[in-house]
C-alpha cells in the first residue's frame, strides 16, 4: 500500500481530465467522483451532444430523466418533444441539425447548451454525494455563458477552463450565482478600434418564475507557463480556487512553443526548457495547484506532491477505461496497440483549425490515415471551432480553416491556414458514436486525441485483461488508500 497523504477535505487528490466531447462523459465523472475524487465531465458540444441522444432513441432513459428534473420544466419538454425520437433514427438516416451559434443566437439554441450541460453534469451527481467538475474550453466561446448557466443549474461543484486565458469566468461565475444577466467580450480577428463585440445571457429569459440564487463553483484555470498563472491570479475577474499545471504530454491541444516555431523530422512541433513551467513561481502564488500530463503513476503522484502540489489530474488513462464515451472498437485498437507497444502518437501542429497543437493517435479508420482525410468531404455544420473576424460593415462573421476551402476563402481566409486542417468537432462527435450519417451510407470518420500515456495502458491490463475501469486506475495511482469524502 502507498502511503500518500490525504488532501484537505474540500480539495482533491485526483481530478479526472474533462477530454474532447463527450469522452469524459458522465458515467466516467460519475465512476470518478462516486469514489472520492473529482470527476470532470467535458462541457464542450454537450448542446450537440443532447440532440444527437435524444435522436438515438435515448437508449437507458438517461437523458429524458435527466430533462425532467431540469428545473427550467417548460424548455426542457419542448427540447424532449423536438428531438426525441422513439427506437431511434432509421439506418443512415442523418441526425437533425441545430443553428449554429453568432453573437446573438436565438432562445432556443441557448436553451439546447443550458439543459445539455445541466443534463451531464445532473447525470454526474446523480445518487451520491460527490464532487463533479466540468471542463470548457475559452476558445469556444459562443456557448460559454449558457453552458457555465446549465452546469451551475445541476449544482456543479467546479469549473475547469484552459486554452486560453479566461480572465473573465470567475466574475461570472459570481454574477450568475447570483441570477444576474452576464456579458462577455469575444475574441473577433481584425476587431477595428471601439468596435467591441460581446455575448450576453439573461437568466431570466428562460424561467417564468423568479431566477435562483446558487452556489457559486470553485474555479480552476488550466494553464501551461507560470505567466498564465500568474495573470490569472492577479488580474481575473473574481477568485480563482485555484490552477491545473497542464504538461507537454497531456494530450488535446497543447500550447504552442514560445519564441521561432522548430519542427523535427515528423513535423512536430519542437518544446524546449522554456515551455516547462517554473512550479516555484507558481508556488509562490498561494493557490492550490495539480499537475497534469503523464502522472498516472503512483511515483509521479509522490513526486507531485513534493513539489508542492495539491494533487494531479489524470485525462489519458481514464479516456480509454470501460466508463468513458469513446467508441469500444476505438479503446479496443488503442489498448491492442499499447499492449504490443505500437502505439502511434503525433504532435499534429495542422490538425486543429484552433492553429493550436493537437495530439492525434494514428488508428485504422480514423482520419489520421490520409487517403481517409482525403476522402473525406469537408462540411461545417457544428461550427464550435470557427473563428470570429470582423466583416467590413463591422459586423461579426466566422469561418473556419478546416470547412469547405472555397467557403473559407471567400470570407477572406488564406490557403495556407486550411492546409491539414481536421474537422475536429465531427471527428470527435464520431469518436464517441455520434458521427453524422453522410452520403453513400457513410458515418464521419473519427479522430482520436489521447497523451503520451497511451504508450502505457498496458500497465491497466495486467491478469490477461483486455478492459479495465475507472476505480483500476484510482487503484494503482493510490495502491487501495482510500480518497477522502469529498462532498459538494
Amino acid at each position: 500500500m502507498n502511503n500518500l497523504p490525504d488532501s484537505p477535505p474540500t480539495l482533491p487528490v485526483i481530478i479526472q481530465g474533462g477530454m474532447g466531447v463527450g469522452v469524459s462523459n458522465w458515467r466516467l465523472a460519475r465512476a470518478v467522483s462516486s469514489r472520492g475524487h473529482l470527476g470532470v465531465v467535458s462541457g464542450t458540444a454537450l448542446a450537440a451532444v443532447l440532440v444527437r441522444r435524444l435522436q438515438d432513441g435515448d437508449v437507458g432513459g438517461n437523458v429524458r430523466r435527466a430533462l425532467a428534473h431540469c428545473p427550467l420544466k417548460e424548455v426542457a419538454r419542448n427540447i424532449e418533444a423536438r428531438y426525441f425520437i422513439e427506437g431511434g433514427r432509421a439506418p443512415a438516416q442523418p441526425y437533425r441539425l441545430t443553428q449554429l451559434y453568432s453573437v446573438s443566437p436565438p432562445a432556443d439554441l441557448l436553451a439546447l447548451a443550458i439543459v445539455g450541460n445541466f443534463m451531464e453534469v445532473w447525470l454526474a451527481k446523480e445518487g451520491h454525494p460527490g464532487v463533479v467538475g466540468i471542463n470548457l474550453l475559452e476558445k469556444i466561446q459562443l456557448p460559454t455563458l449558457a453552458s457555465l448557466y446549465g452546469a451551475m443549474l445541476a449544482g456543479v461543484d467546479y469549473v475547469l477552463m484552459g486554452a486560453g486565458i479566461p480572465r473573465a469566468i470567475p466574475g461570472i461565475l459570481d454574477q450568475l450565482a447570483l441570477g444576474q444577466k452576464v456579458e462577455m467580450r469575444i475574441h473577433v480577428e481584425g476587431e477595428t478600434t471601439g468596435n467591441e463585440h460581446r455575448i450576453s445571457l439573461d437568466p431570466a429569459q428562460f424561467t417564468s418564475i423568479p431566477v435562483p440564487t446558487l452556489r457559486r463553483p470553485k474555479f480552476l484555470a488550466i494553464v501551461s507557463s507560470s505567466a498564465l498563472a500568474a495573470t490569472m491570479a492577479r488580474k481575473a475577474s473574481g477568485r480563482v480556487d485555484g490552477l491545473v499545471v497542464e504538461g507537454l504530454s497531456a494530450g488535446g491541444h497543447n500550447a504552442p512553443p514560445r519564441g521561432v516555431p522548430q519542427f523535427n523530422e515528423r513535423g512536430e512541433p519542437i518544446y524546449g526548457p522554456r515551455d516547462i513551467a517554473d512550479l516555484t513561481a507558481i508556488r509562490a502564488l498561494g493557490l492550490p495547484f495539480w499537475l497534469a500530463g503523464s502522472y498516472a503513476d503512483p511515483n509521479r503522484l509522490r513526486e507531485a506532491l513534493a513539489l508542492g502540489a495539491t494533487g494531479v489530474q489524470i485525462g489519458t488513462a481514464f479516456a480509454f477505461c470501460d466508463e468513458s464515451g469513446l467508441k469500444p472498437e476505438i479503446k479496443e485498437a488503442a489498448l491492442l496497440r499499447s499492449a504490443a507497444g505500437t502505439v502511434e502518437l503525433r504532435t499534429d501542429p495542422r490538425a486543429s483549425p484552433t492553429g493550436m497543437p493537437f495530439k492525434v493517435i494514428d488508428l485504422p479508420g480514423t482520419v489520421s490515415v490520409p487517403e481517409i482525410y482525403e476522402h473525406r468531404t469537408r462540411t461545417c455544420d457544428l461550427g464550435y471551432l470557427r473563428q470570429s473576424y470582423e466583416k467590413p460593415d463591422g459586423t461579426v462573421g466566422f469561418r473556419c480553416p478546416a470547412e469547405p476551402l472555397a467557403d473559407f476563402l471567400r470570407k477572406g481566409g488564406e490557403l495556407a491556414e486550411s492546409v491539414g486542417r481536421k474537422c475536429l468537432c465531427n471527428g470527435l462527435m464520431a469518436a464517441i458514436g455520434l458521427g453524422q450519417s453522410i452520403a453513400g451510407g457513410e458515418t464521419e470518420p473519427p479522430i482520436v486525441t489521447a497523451g503520451e500515456d497511451v504508450q502505457d495502458l498496458r500497465r491497466f491490463l495486467t491478469g490477461g485483461k483486455t478492459s479495465y475501469h475507472a476505480a483500476d486506475v484510482l487503484n494503482f495511482i493510490l495502491g487501495n488508500t482510500p480518497a477522502p469524502a469529498l462532498a459538494s
